[in-house]
């Protein structure tokens, strides 16, 4: 069993079309005793009803924006969203917020400064607009960014990081603030298939400098990032093998001081695809 919170993190339930089988896998991942579903998106009207949609169509997992990017949603909005799903399901939703990626803003156009700033100014947003700290997350990865979610918000929900960052991160937040790493993982115990499914995922991650900078300060250098990732990398980031073998990886994170971890299952990119089987088998072990 695990040490802490076992939660889902899966873009399905934002990719899936139908709202009849997202909230039908929600509602299997709550039986299986899973703690909360975390998938991303801004809040366009394509994906903020998907959020109510799958607190209305169940009744204990709790659900996290995991992210909300600061440069596409106003405070107004997504404080006045997390306000309302509060009163209808007290406790259930947390607000997560990041600062994304220069390389994806400038793309659209949008101009990437001082995103420390911009967050300082998006919880002052947040904070005016009477949403309390402890109903949002950030996404942070370096050290003044953890720093900020530990005294403006619940905690820390980093992404893409080895189980090195989530010591320094529950070092930089103290033993109180929530610390819920995502972690993908690929049940397959080939090395081969298990690793050409992992670099689909890590090579675009790979791209933004935002996590190979990060995982430069752990000692990895542009070799381990060329090709998707070296087998060390792709064999630290990446759990994979059979569900035990998985549930090993997981716990590393768990025994460096996360309290919860949201796994994501690869299953080949294909997100509106939900890998039921492999939720069962991980909740038979770490539930």
């Amino acid at each position: 069993m695990a040490q802490g919170l076992v939660s889902v993190w899966q873009p399905f339930f934002l990719a899936s079309e139908s709202r009849g089988v997202a909230i039908d896998a929600a509602t299997e991942l709550e039986e299986l005793g899973y703690a909360r579903l975390w998938f991303s998106g801004g809040f366009g009207e394509n994906v903020a009803p998907r959020f109510r949609e799958i607190l209305d169509g169940t009744t204990r997992i709790g659900v996290a924006s995991g992210i909300v990017s600061i440069w596409h949603s106003s405070p107004p909005e997504v404080a006045a969203f997390a306000q309302d799903a509060e009163r209808a399901h007290p406790g259930r939703f947390l607000l997560g917020l990041g600062a994304s990626h220069a390389v994806l803003l400038e793309g659209s156009g949008t101009a990437y400064r001082k995103p420390y700033s911009k967050m300082v100014d998006y919880l002052d947003g947040l904070d005016a607009a009477g949403l309390p700290p402890e109903r949002r997350i950030l996404a942070a990865l370096g050290p003044r960014m953890l720093e900020l979610s530990r005294d403006r918000s619940a905690g820390a929900h980093p992404y893409f990081v080895p189980a090195e960052h989530t010591a320094e991160a529950r070092a930089a937040l103290g033993p109180d603030r929530l610390l819920a790493p995502e972690v993908a993982v690929v049940l397959d115990a080939d090395p081969t298939t298990a690793r050409a499914t992992a670099r689909q995922y890590t090579s675009g991650y790979l791209a933004l400098p935002n996590y190979t900078n990060n995982l430069r300060r752990f000692g990895w250098t542009d070799e381990d990032f060329a090709g998707g990732g070296s087998d060390r990398l792709v064999d630290t980031l990446i759990p994979w093998g059979t569900a035990e073998q998985v549930a090993a990886g997981l716990e590393k994170h768990y025994q460096a001081g996360a309290d919860e971890v949201a796994v994501q299952v690869l299953n080949g990119g294909d997100a509106t695809a939900f890998p039921a089987d492999a939720f069962r088998a991980l909740a038979a072990i770490l539930i």
